[in-house]
């Protein structure tokens, strides 16, 4: 394809005939600048490359990977890697897989993949429903890999044009286990200027993306704690100490930490969701355990929640004559850090959307309190994740991820695949042609 080229060649020649600024947009009108998306989405829907994109996602489908363990998928990546003649370096935080294509010089930029899947039964009866009991791709990670996937088949028909280094991140363990934070701490990405990466949505329609610049995404922890008393006969409560009754006033203290102590404009939640003590009707146990998650979108109220939980568990637990451990397990599941999206890829991504669905098609995101651990890579390096929509009401309801009903619309796939490749080559020309103007502005001082 040489519309890339092309267009890298006239946008330096338009730097030596204009006034020098540092937006992408002053070098390229907008028939030019959507050639390159435009060009990226038409290569994505080639009917092979479409069929292959599909066949990739339902072989990963089929054969569900829990948090590292996801040994034959990353098998799968590599070998297709192989088959393009694309150099990357495995393992990489257990299973994880990191691609190389363009100049192997700076600018690098990242667009990111999570691989694994999830510890439930599928329920959807269709011709490639999960082999594996008990495993399920049921948030789409099977289609991120595919795309990601299809993206780089199409970089690396367009390598020698490149202006820098996109590399390929096949991330494991987004799902609680922190897969983003191990992949940062081996050093692997210490050099990527930016980063990239999406996420399926059962809410917009085919055809949208969702984004917002900023907070989009809060930050997140689990925590457990165990109530101790003494156990006995339901029918003489007086001889015990009871847990039970503790623990159900603990839930209820919690929910006031957001009720009574927060701010309402400032979004926090405290949830307990596991509740385990007794297996008789008439028997009180020694201890109860609870758990749950919190959530909140700064820094402070998450430190500030963290401290609350804490105190209001064992002083609860101590008013009813108990005690209580608290237990945020950090080592097997991280605290998430909230996932802001950067101000200037924002723009960049808006423009390359733009081009390509109609800014029409770009939907402003309302900030939730669901959590995605690309917040690591976003918090260590500029980062933009973003939504694409795969809703088409001919084909009925699509379900909400995590659950066993999950379905993934595969006509979307293209989409990603060229929002991944578009994003990738258009932040390397501009920092390209941001190069050649400060390469300029020097000339002119000497």
């Amino acid at each position: 394809m040489g519309f890339l080229k092309w267009v890298v060649a006239f946008s330096i020649l338009c730097n030596f005939l204009a006034t020098p600024t540092l937006s992408i947009s002053s070098f390229l009108n907008k028939e030019e600048f959507a050639n390159i998306s435009v060009n990226f989405l038409n290569l994505a829907k080639r009917p092979e490359l479409f069929d292959w994109i599909v066949r990739i996602r339902r072989t990963i489908h089929e054969n569900p990977e829990l948090g590292f363990e996801e040994f034959e998928t990353s098998k799968l990546i590599r070998n297709e890697l192989d088959k393009m003649g694309i150099f990357y370096k495995y393992p990489v935080a257990v299973t994880g897989v990191v691609g190389f294509i363009g100049t192997g010089k700076p600018p690098f930029v990242a667009l990111r993949a999570d691989m694994d899947a999830l510890a439930m039964q599928e329920e959807v009866d269709w011709e490639h429903k999960s082999k594996i009991p008990g495993k399920m791709h049921a948030c789409g990670h099977d289609a991120h890999v595919a795309m990601l996937l299809g993206a780089a088949k199409i970089l690396q028909e367009q390598r020698d044009d490149l202006q820098g280094t996109v590399l390929l991140v096949f991330q494991p363990a987004e799902e609680g286990g922190g897969g983003a934070k191990k992949m940062l701490e081996s050093g692997i990405l210490d050099n990527v200027d930016a980063i990239f990466g999406l996420h399926v949505s059962p809410i917009s329609p085919i055809g949208t993306v969702a984004a917002s610049s900023g907070p989009i995404m809060a930050g997140s922890g689990f925590f457990e704690a165990v109530i101790k008393g003494k156990g006995g006969h339901a029918a003489i409560p007086q001889h015990t100490i009871d847990p039970i009754l503790a623990a159900s006033n603990i839930i209820v203290s919690l929910q006031h930490l957001v009720s009574r102590e927060t701010d309402p404009l400032d979004s926090q939640v405290v949830t307990v969701a596991k509740f385990k003590g007794g297996s008789a009707f008439n028997v009180i146990p020694d201890s109860v355990t609870i758990g749950g998650t919190f959530r909140a979108f700064s820094k402070e109220s998450f430190t500030q929640l963290k401290q609350r939980i804490v105190e209001v568990i064992k002083r609860q637990a101590a008013v009813q004559r108990c005690n209580a451990t608290v237990d945020f397990d950090i080592k097997n599941r991280p605290f998430y850090p909230v996932t802001v999206n950067n101000k200037a890829l924002h723009e960049q991504f808006r423009n390359v959307a733009g081009q390509m669905l109609g800014i029409d098609k770009i939907i402003e995101m309302k900030p939730t309190m669901g959590t995605e651990d690309f917040s690591f890579f976003a918090e260590a390096i500029p980062g933009y994740f973003y939504f694409l929509g795969m809703v088409d009401e001919t084909k009925g309801r699509f379900e909400s991820g995590h659950s066993p009903f999950y379905r993934v619309n595969e006509d979307a796939l293209p989409y990603g695949v060229a929002l991944h490749a578009s994003l990738a080559t258009t932040y390397l020309l501009e920092h390209q042609l941001k190069s050649t103007t400060r390469d300029q502005n020097v000339h002119d001082e000497l």
